[in-house]
Protein backbone atom coordinates (compact mmCIF):
# COMPACT_ATOMS: atom_id res chain seq x y z
CA UNK A 1 0.00 0.00 0.00
CA UNK A 2 1.18 3.93 -0.88
CA UNK A 3 1.55 6.38 2.43
CA UNK A 4 -1.48 8.04 0.65
CA UNK A 5 -3.64 4.84 1.07
CA UNK A 6 -2.53 4.44 4.24
CA UNK A 7 -3.32 7.75 5.40
CA UNK A 8 -6.73 7.32 3.69
CA UNK A 9 -7.21 4.02 5.63
CA UNK A 10 -6.24 5.78 9.39
CA UNK A 11 -9.13 8.20 8.88
CA UNK A 12 -11.42 5.49 7.44
CA UNK A 13 -10.93 3.50 10.52
CA UNK A 14 -11.64 6.46 12.97
CA UNK A 15 -14.91 7.24 11.14
CA UNK A 16 -15.63 3.47 11.72
CA UNK A 17 -14.52 3.89 15.26
CA UNK A 18 -16.84 6.72 16.15
CA UNK A 19 -19.72 5.08 14.68
CA UNK A 20 -19.11 1.59 16.49
CA UNK A 21 -17.98 3.53 19.53
CA UNK A 22 -21.86 5.60 19.26
CA UNK A 23 -23.38 2.04 18.45
CA UNK A 24 -21.39 0.44 22.59
CA UNK A 25 -22.84 3.51 23.69
CA UNK A 26 -26.16 3.88 22.62
CA UNK A 27 -26.26 -0.53 23.84
CA UNK A 28 -24.98 0.29 27.61
CA UNK A 29 -27.38 3.19 27.70
CA UNK A 30 -30.30 1.38 26.55
CA UNK A 31 -29.26 -1.22 28.82
CA UNK A 32 -29.11 0.31 31.96
CA UNK A 33 -32.78 2.30 31.20
CA UNK A 34 -34.13 -0.58 30.83
CA UNK A 35 -32.20 -1.60 34.81
CA UNK A 36 -33.54 2.57 35.59
CA UNK A 37 -35.96 0.93 38.24
CA UNK A 38 -34.75 -2.66 39.03
CA UNK A 39 -33.12 -2.48 42.98
CA UNK A 40 -29.03 -3.22 42.64
CA UNK A 41 -29.89 -6.92 44.22
CA UNK A 42 -33.06 -7.70 41.56
CA UNK A 43 -32.51 -10.16 38.72
CA UNK A 44 -31.35 -8.79 35.12
CA UNK A 45 -33.84 -10.14 32.11
CA UNK A 46 -32.10 -12.00 28.87
CA UNK A 47 -32.92 -8.75 26.80
CA UNK A 48 -31.64 -6.54 29.39
CA UNK A 49 -28.19 -8.77 29.52
CA UNK A 50 -28.05 -9.00 25.55
CA UNK A 51 -27.52 -5.52 25.05
CA UNK A 52 -24.70 -4.95 27.66
CA UNK A 53 -22.96 -8.03 26.09
CA UNK A 54 -23.34 -6.28 22.75
CA UNK A 55 -22.05 -2.94 24.03
CA UNK A 56 -19.46 -4.97 25.55
CA UNK A 57 -18.68 -6.71 21.89
CA UNK A 58 -18.69 -3.36 19.93
CA UNK A 59 -16.50 -1.81 22.42
CA UNK A 60 -13.87 -4.58 21.61
CA UNK A 61 -14.07 -4.52 17.76
CA UNK A 62 -13.80 -0.50 18.32
CA UNK A 63 -10.53 -0.72 19.98
CA UNK A 64 -9.40 -3.00 17.46
CA UNK A 65 -10.61 -0.85 14.32
CA UNK A 66 -9.09 2.35 16.68
CA UNK A 67 -5.45 0.58 16.50
CA UNK A 68 -5.98 0.04 12.70
CA UNK A 69 -5.91 3.58 12.95
CA UNK A 70 -2.66 4.19 14.74
CA UNK A 71 -1.32 1.88 12.45
CA UNK A 72 -2.06 3.57 9.49
CA UNK A 73 -0.80 6.63 10.64
CA UNK A 74 2.09 5.36 11.31
CA UNK A 75 2.70 3.59 8.06
CA UNK A 76 1.59 6.43 6.12
CA UNK A 77 4.64 8.42 7.01
CA UNK A 78 8.22 8.17 5.09
CA UNK A 79 9.85 6.34 6.12
CA UNK A 80 7.36 4.76 8.34
CA UNK A 81 7.42 5.69 11.95
CA UNK A 82 5.74 5.79 15.41
CA UNK A 83 2.32 7.59 15.46
CA UNK A 84 3.20 10.33 18.05
CA UNK A 85 4.46 13.39 15.69
CA UNK A 86 1.51 15.62 16.68
CA UNK A 87 -1.43 16.68 18.93
CA UNK A 88 -3.96 14.35 16.92
CA UNK A 89 -1.33 10.97 16.98
CA UNK A 90 -1.32 11.88 21.35
CA UNK A 91 -5.04 12.27 21.32
CA UNK A 92 -5.56 9.46 19.23
CA UNK A 93 -2.98 7.33 21.11
CA UNK A 94 -4.31 8.45 24.53
CA UNK A 95 -7.63 7.67 23.68
CA UNK A 96 -7.21 4.06 22.52
CA UNK A 97 -4.75 3.75 25.81
CA UNK A 98 -7.97 4.26 28.31
CA UNK A 99 -10.50 1.59 25.64
CA UNK A 100 -7.31 -0.73 26.18
CA UNK A 101 -7.13 0.10 30.17
CA UNK A 102 -10.84 -0.19 31.27
CA UNK A 103 -10.91 -3.85 28.91
CA UNK A 104 -8.23 -5.47 30.70
CA UNK A 105 -9.43 -4.10 34.28
CA UNK A 106 -13.17 -4.68 33.24
CA UNK A 107 -13.25 -8.30 35.00
CA UNK A 108 -10.74 -8.57 37.46
CA UNK A 109 -12.69 -5.07 39.34
CA UNK A 110 -15.74 -5.83 37.66
CA UNK A 111 -16.27 -2.46 35.76
CA UNK A 112 -19.00 -3.49 33.61
CA UNK A 113 -21.21 -0.67 35.16
CA UNK A 114 -18.27 2.09 34.11
CA UNK A 115 -18.36 0.65 30.30
CA UNK A 116 -20.58 3.99 29.13
CA UNK A 117 -19.03 6.76 30.66
CA UNK A 118 -15.35 5.23 29.35
CA UNK A 119 -16.89 4.85 25.85
CA UNK A 120 -18.60 8.34 25.98
CA UNK A 121 -15.45 10.30 27.15
CA UNK A 122 -13.14 8.79 24.19
CA UNK A 123 -16.39 9.33 21.66
CA UNK A 124 -16.75 13.10 22.60
CA UNK A 125 -12.30 13.27 22.87
CA UNK A 126 -11.99 11.77 19.41
CA UNK A 127 -14.35 13.63 17.68
CA UNK A 128 -13.49 16.91 18.94
CA UNK A 129 -9.87 15.78 17.90
CA UNK A 130 -11.21 15.00 14.81
CA UNK A 131 -12.56 18.60 13.91
CA UNK A 132 -9.69 20.49 15.66
CA UNK A 133 -6.59 19.13 16.01
CA UNK A 134 -5.92 16.60 12.21
CA UNK A 135 -3.23 17.02 10.15
CA UNK A 136 -1.93 15.37 7.27
CA UNK A 137 1.11 12.85 8.06
CA UNK A 138 4.77 14.33 7.67
CA UNK A 139 7.71 13.01 9.07
CA UNK A 140 9.00 13.22 12.29
CA UNK A 141 11.27 16.13 13.44
CA UNK A 142 15.10 14.84 14.44
CA UNK A 143 14.33 15.33 17.88
CA UNK A 144 11.63 12.68 17.68
CA UNK A 145 13.84 10.23 15.59
CA UNK A 146 14.95 8.03 18.37
CA UNK A 147 14.17 5.08 19.70
CA UNK A 148 13.72 6.55 23.24
CA UNK A 149 10.56 8.33 22.27
CA UNK A 150 9.20 4.84 21.69
CA UNK A 151 9.54 3.93 25.09
CA UNK A 152 9.26 7.52 26.49
CA UNK A 153 5.66 8.04 25.21
CA UNK A 154 4.27 4.33 25.38
CA UNK A 155 4.97 4.42 29.06
CA UNK A 156 3.52 8.24 29.10
CA UNK A 157 0.56 7.25 27.09
CA UNK A 158 -0.13 3.83 29.38
CA UNK A 159 0.04 6.03 32.45
CA UNK A 160 -2.45 8.80 31.45
CA UNK A 161 -4.97 5.96 30.31
CA UNK A 162 -4.88 5.14 33.69
CA UNK A 163 -4.77 8.25 35.60
CA UNK A 164 -7.69 8.99 33.23
CA UNK A 165 -9.94 5.39 34.38
CA UNK A 166 -9.01 6.57 37.99
CA UNK A 167 -10.27 9.78 37.72
CA UNK A 168 -13.64 8.85 36.21
CA UNK A 169 -13.56 6.25 39.33
CA UNK A 170 -12.96 9.23 41.67
CA UNK A 171 -15.92 11.65 40.27
CA UNK A 172 -18.27 8.46 40.15
CA UNK A 173 -17.34 7.85 44.12
CA UNK A 174 -18.07 11.58 44.84
CA UNK A 175 -21.65 11.04 43.43
CA UNK A 176 -21.94 7.85 44.47
CA UNK A 177 -21.15 9.05 48.42
CA UNK A 178 -23.49 11.85 47.71
CA UNK A 179 -26.63 9.98 46.45
CA UNK A 180 -27.03 8.51 49.63
CA UNK A 181 -28.98 5.12 50.26
CA UNK A 182 -30.10 4.98 46.21
CA UNK A 183 -30.76 1.54 45.28
CA UNK A 184 -32.27 2.45 41.15
CA UNK A 185 -30.82 3.69 38.32
CA UNK A 186 -27.22 3.71 37.08
CA UNK A 187 -25.72 4.99 40.86
CA UNK A 188 -27.68 2.38 42.43
CA UNK A 189 -26.05 -0.18 40.87
CA UNK A 190 -22.71 0.85 40.97
CA UNK A 191 -20.35 -0.34 43.77
CA UNK A 192 -20.69 1.16 47.33
CA UNK A 193 -18.47 4.25 47.69
CA UNK A 194 -15.87 2.66 49.54
CA UNK A 195 -15.05 0.20 46.71
CA UNK A 196 -15.03 2.59 43.89
CA UNK A 197 -12.19 4.62 46.62
CA UNK A 198 -10.31 1.65 46.99
CA UNK A 199 -10.38 0.28 42.98
CA UNK A 200 -9.45 4.29 41.91
CA UNK A 201 -6.85 4.08 44.63
CA UNK A 202 -5.35 0.89 43.39
CA UNK A 203 -5.48 2.37 39.25
CA UNK A 204 -3.47 5.59 40.78
CA UNK A 205 -1.00 2.90 42.65
CA UNK A 206 -0.31 1.89 39.06
CA UNK A 207 -0.10 4.21 36.73
CA UNK A 208 1.86 6.43 39.11
CA UNK A 209 5.08 4.23 39.15
CA UNK A 210 4.41 4.01 34.84
CA UNK A 211 4.48 7.85 34.88
CA UNK A 212 7.54 8.30 36.60
CA UNK A 213 9.49 6.31 34.76
CA UNK A 214 8.06 8.14 31.57
CA UNK A 215 8.54 11.85 33.23
CA UNK A 216 11.70 11.08 35.55
CA UNK A 217 13.37 7.94 33.70
CA UNK A 218 12.96 7.87 29.92
CA UNK A 219 11.71 11.97 29.58
CA UNK A 220 15.35 13.03 30.66
CA UNK A 221 17.15 10.02 28.81
CA UNK A 222 15.32 11.12 25.45
CA UNK A 223 16.02 15.62 26.12
CA UNK A 224 19.76 14.53 26.46
CA UNK A 225 19.78 12.79 23.27
CA UNK A 226 17.82 15.34 21.76
CA UNK A 227 18.88 18.13 22.97
CA UNK A 228 22.04 17.87 24.76
CA UNK A 229 20.70 18.18 28.29
CA UNK A 230 18.82 16.11 30.67
CA UNK A 231 16.30 19.34 32.12
CA UNK A 232 15.89 22.53 30.46
CA UNK A 233 12.60 23.62 32.95
CA UNK A 234 10.80 23.62 29.20
CA UNK A 235 6.86 24.31 29.99
CA UNK A 236 5.63 20.71 29.32
CA UNK A 237 8.42 19.40 31.69
CA UNK A 238 7.54 21.65 33.84
CA UNK A 239 3.55 20.63 33.83
CA UNK A 240 4.88 16.78 33.54
CA UNK A 241 6.43 17.73 36.86
CA UNK A 242 3.63 19.19 38.71
CA UNK A 243 1.57 16.28 37.63
CA UNK A 244 4.30 13.72 39.23
CA UNK A 245 4.20 16.37 42.46
CA UNK A 246 0.42 16.08 42.81
CA UNK A 247 -0.06 12.24 42.37
CA UNK A 248 2.72 11.54 44.56
CA UNK A 249 0.85 13.88 47.46
CA UNK A 250 -2.20 11.64 46.66
CA UNK A 251 -0.19 8.26 47.50
CA UNK A 252 1.51 9.54 50.40
CA UNK A 253 -1.33 11.20 52.14
CA UNK A 254 -3.37 7.97 51.58
CA UNK A 255 -0.36 5.94 52.88
CA UNK A 256 0.66 8.04 55.86
CA UNK A 257 -2.12 10.23 56.76
CA UNK A 258 -4.84 8.22 55.91
CA UNK A 259 -6.84 9.63 53.45
CA UNK A 260 -9.76 8.45 52.08
CA UNK A 261 -12.77 9.08 50.73
CA UNK A 262 -13.46 12.74 49.61
CA UNK A 263 -10.50 14.40 50.02
CA UNK A 264 -8.15 11.96 48.01
CA UNK A 265 -11.04 12.24 45.09
CA UNK A 266 -10.64 15.67 45.02
CA UNK A 267 -6.45 15.50 45.01
CA UNK A 268 -6.84 13.19 42.15
CA UNK A 269 -9.04 15.05 40.18
CA UNK A 270 -6.63 17.97 40.18
CA UNK A 271 -4.08 15.57 39.35
CA UNK A 272 -5.91 14.76 36.10
CA UNK A 273 -6.39 18.26 35.63
CA UNK A 274 -3.07 19.09 35.42
CA UNK A 275 -2.52 15.73 33.17
CA UNK A 276 -4.34 16.88 30.47
CA UNK A 277 -3.51 20.00 30.78
CA UNK A 278 0.03 19.33 30.00
CA UNK A 279 -1.25 16.99 27.45
CA UNK A 280 -2.89 19.11 25.29
CA UNK A 281 -3.20 22.87 27.11
CA UNK A 282 0.92 23.54 27.06
CA UNK A 283 0.59 22.88 23.05
CA UNK A 284 -1.86 25.73 22.80
CA UNK A 285 -0.74 27.92 25.78
CA UNK A 286 3.02 27.71 25.40
CA UNK A 287 3.22 25.84 22.15
CA UNK A 288 5.80 28.46 20.33
CA UNK A 289 8.23 28.79 23.23
CA UNK A 290 8.35 25.20 24.28
CA UNK A 291 11.10 22.41 22.67
CA UNK A 292 7.95 20.20 22.41
CA UNK A 293 6.41 22.72 19.89
CA UNK A 294 6.34 20.17 17.25
CA UNK A 295 2.65 18.90 19.10
CA UNK A 296 1.70 22.31 19.28
CA UNK A 297 -0.81 23.55 16.66
CA UNK A 298 1.09 24.96 13.43
CA UNK A 299 1.82 28.42 12.89
CA UNK A 300 3.43 30.43 10.25
CA UNK A 301 5.25 34.08 10.36
CA UNK A 302 2.79 37.23 8.61
CA UNK A 303 5.09 38.44 5.60
CA UNK A 304 6.14 41.91 7.49
CA UNK A 305 5.15 41.11 10.87
CA UNK A 306 7.79 39.05 13.39
CA UNK A 307 5.00 37.58 15.46
CA UNK A 308 3.76 34.02 14.62
CA UNK A 309 0.08 33.38 13.99
CA UNK A 310 -1.84 30.22 14.39
CA UNK A 311 -3.20 28.22 11.59
CA UNK A 312 -6.51 26.77 11.72
CA UNK A 313 -6.33 22.96 12.28
CA UNK A 314 -6.03 21.31 9.16
CA UNK A 315 -4.49 24.23 7.26
CA UNK A 316 -0.65 23.61 6.09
Amino acid sequence: MSNTQWESLSVQAVAVVAVVYFLALLAHLIEWAALRKLPNDAPIDARTRTFGRFGFLLTVIGACVHLVGLVGRGMAADPNRVPWGNMYEFVLSGTFMVVLIFLLLRSKFHLQWLAPVVVGFVLVILMVSQLTLYEEVVPLTEALSSPWLVIHVVSAVIATGAFTIGAMLSVLYLVKARSGDRTTGFIGRMPAPEVLDRVAYRVHAFAFPVWTFAVLITGPIWAHYAWSRYWGWDAKEVWAFITWVVYAAYLHARATAGWKGRNAAIVALVGVATLWFNFIGINYFFGGSSQHSYAAPAVVSVSGDSAAVPLSPGTR
